[in-house]
This record gives structure tokens, sequence and C-alpha cells, in this order.
């Protein structure tokens, strides 16, 4: 097995970790990195790998820093299979909604001040059609997303829907 770290690591935001059994390949989270200049560079140059390569993802939970990239992955790979708690994918399209406005509202501003700026990252259709790709599933039930692949969602007790899977 293998695990590639495409965010998270010696930062706390962007959690995504690309997880290859051999014969599984799936998506550990898919987070906005979130801060400064450099952080808005991570997440325009998402993905860093071929998204139609990959069985599945499973988001752990409704953080931005954990879900935020979701609609930018959908877009790129819109037939697949996400996987997260019931609650998590309750959350999700409130927390992305969310962020397309932010993303909105922080263009046109620009464009007042006649800042340059670059488009949003999604927008609210795209999250509409990102959460169709979301799978809720219940805590503690195994399922199987991959021939390959066993997951079971157990309580991480962060925030409502928050998994360790």
């Amino acid at each position: 097995m293998q695990i590639r770290f495409l965010g998270a690591a010696r930062e706390v935001t962007g959690s995504c970790f690309l997880v290859e059994t051999g014969r599984a390949r799936f998506l550990v989270d898919c987070g906005m990195h979130q801060g400064g200049r450099e952080s808005a560079a991570k997440n325009r140059a998402f993905p860093a790998f071929d998204p139609g390569t990959l069985d599945f993802a499973l988001v752990t939970h409704a953080h931005l820093d954990h879900c935020g990239l979701l609609p930018v992955l959908a877009a790129r790979a819109p037939a697949l299979p996400v996987h997260a708690t019931s609650a998590t994918a309750d959350l999700l399209p409130l927390m992305l909604l969310d962020s397309a406005h932010i993303q909105a509202r922080e263009k046109e501003r620009a464009l007042r001040h006649r800042i340059p700026a670059p488009a949003p990252l999604y927008t609210a259709a795209d999250v509409e059609r990102a959460t169709r790709q979301v799978r809720g599933m219940a805590y503690h039930a195994e399922f199987r997303p991959h021939p390959d692949a066993a997951v079971r969602f157990l309580d991480a007790g962060h925030i409502l829907g928050s998994s360790i899977a």
C-alpha cells in the first residue's frame, strides 16, 4: 500500500491523501488549503494527479480543509463515487455552497476595486453536481466501495458526522 500526502503534511489545511493498494486507488479527503497566496496557488493546482484513475473517494467531515475542493474533483471525475457519513453528506452542500458564495463575493469585490482576481474555484451549480455524487453511509456499517477495499466509518467526535475511516 502506498499513501501520497497531497496536503495537510507540514501544514494544517488541505487534507488530501491518495491511497493505492495495488488494485484500488482512492482519495481520503479533498480539502481546500486556507491562508494566503500560497494556499490559493495550491488550490488552483489541484489535483496533482489524474482523477479519472480514482475508484472512489472518502470525506471524513464537512470542514472546508477536508472537503473544500470536492466540487473541483467532481468536475474532473463526474462519475466518481464519494462516500461520507450521512451527517457529513447532509452538511456538505451547506458548507460548499457557502464557500462558493464567498468566492463569488470576493471576485465581485475585486472587480469593483479594479483589482485583478482569479475566477472562483467553483460555483453553486458545481456544488450541486458534486454533492449528487456523495453517498451517505451509517457509522459502523462496513461497505465495499471497491471489490478490494472495505471501509467502516467510526465516530471521530470532532463535529457532527466526523469520522475515522
